[in-house]
């Protein structure tokens, strides 16, 4: 995909010197931040694999875009788990305050195009609400709040789930990503399955849970999925960051 105006390589925010940033930022101003969290994954998987997601997905766009990609916040809106050992979560108002602050530094450094790539369920709507705060706040501004899945339909995505929608967890495409991604973290002779179920509510996953999963077939999940999944990610979401960088200003009419 160097067509897309990569190098292969990802460009790491924290890597630059001050003078490369300012550089940098001349040339593209955009940048993407990986949202995740640290929260119970059933008995199987670590605590750390949405942010592992949205970080890996997000350095292969900026391989794939040359789009500068910082190191991922790895606490999120996670208390929806309930009392699983190990769950770290951060308030909605923390969150918001932290990614305002986040994105005020990077104004003040010249990024005008803010790529905000969420790798857990529950930060979806605490980054929606970021986004429209950001957008109103600057004229010069653009921004957009999304999750590393998003770029291609959800049909295709095979979770092995017929319901759930937020409750989806621990589940066999989480799983075969992992296995892909962080394989030596992965303990599949502990993996167990949850039967899914159609509800109107949204419940914490303990209401719902014993093992903290929801999804069937887990001890199915495998590396070559996980690797479909995720190169398709990259790449849908790369050649999407790809044109977004570049798209005209509208002119109101």
């Amino acid at each position: 995909m160097n067509e897309l105006g990569g190098t292969g390589k990802p460009v790491l925010w924290e890597e630059l010197t001050s003078p490369e940033i300012e550089e940098l930022i001349n040339r593209i101003n955009a940048a993407i931040v990986p949202f995740g969290a640290v929260e119970q994954h059933g008995p199987h998987m670590p605590l750390c694999v949405d942010w592992n997601m949205s970080y890996h997905v997000a350095q292969g766009v900026s391989a794939a875009t040359g789009v500068p990609v910082l190191h991922p916040v790895i606490y999120g809106v996670s208390a929806s788990h309930g009392d699983f050992p190990g769950t770290i979560s951060l308030r909605p108002e923390t969150f918001l305050a932290v990614v305002e602050d986040i994105v005020n530094w990077l104004y003040h450094s010249g990024v005008r195009q803010f790529i905000l790539l969420n790798g857990h369920a529950w930060n979806g709507a605490p980054l929606q609400v970021c986004a429209e705060k950001i957008r109103t706040r600057y004229d010069d501004v653009r921004v957009r709040a999304l999750d590393y899945v998003d770029m291609y339909p959800p049909s295709e995505i095979d979770g092995r789930y017929t319901y759930g929608r937020l409750l989806a967890h621990a589940n066999y495409f989480e799983t075969s990503c992992m296995l892909y991604v962080n394989p030596d973290l992965v303990k599949m002779d502990r993996a167990t399955s949850k039967q899914d179920f159609d509800s109107f509510w949204d419940y914490r996953t303990d209401q719902v849970s014993i093992s903290g999963v929801w999804g069937r077939d887990i001890t199915e999940a495998n590396a070559e999925n996980g690797e479909r999944e995720i190169s398709r990610c990259i790449e849908t979401m790369a050649r999407a960051i790809a044109a977004a960088v570049n798209e005209p200003w509208p002119e109101p009419s």
